[in-house]
């Protein structure tokens, strides 16, 4: 193969999954908010939901943009073989958040957590595919 179409084949293939890990990451968080939110029994059968996670987006504002820069911070750092990346990111918004989530009420810490799972998830999925897809060629 040409080694400029195989550069430009691997560059395309690592933009491409760099913006799947940055579009993808708030729908799927969102999704999983609902179903965290959905309505469940009590014990005496009636349906009870208590304010959860969808309730507590306003007591973080800027959370769908902080998580897409999370997403892209880590899967940049994971393609550039600098896994610290992970850490890095999630101490810097551990201590930007903690005086939030301390004086919120227990639906903001699980946004928060539910949030950053799913985004480091998917920041690591797609590094992980990248790797095996530009190792293909």
């Amino acid at each position: 193969m040409n080694p400029v179409v195989h550069h430009l084949l691997e560059v395309l293939v690592v933009a491409g999954f760099g913006l799947l890990a940055v579009a993808a990451g708030g729908p799927l968080v969102r999704a999983l908010f609902r179903r965290a939110d959905r309505k469940r029994p009590t014990p005496d059968g009636a349906d009870h939901q208590t304010p959860g996670v969808l309730a507590a987006a306003t007591q973080l504002p800027g959370g769908s943009w902080i998580g897409r820069l999370e997403r892209l911070a880590i899967y940049a750092g994971l393609v550039a073989h600098y896994p610290e990346a992970i850490a890095i990111c999630l101490a810097v918004k551990g201590l930007a958040r903690y005086p939030e989530l301390k004086a919120t009420t227990s639906g903001a810490a699980e946004r928060f957590i539910i949030g950053t799972f799913v985004s480091v998830l998917l920041a690591c999925a797609c590094a992980g595919l990248e790797h095996w897809v530009n190792g293909l060629f």
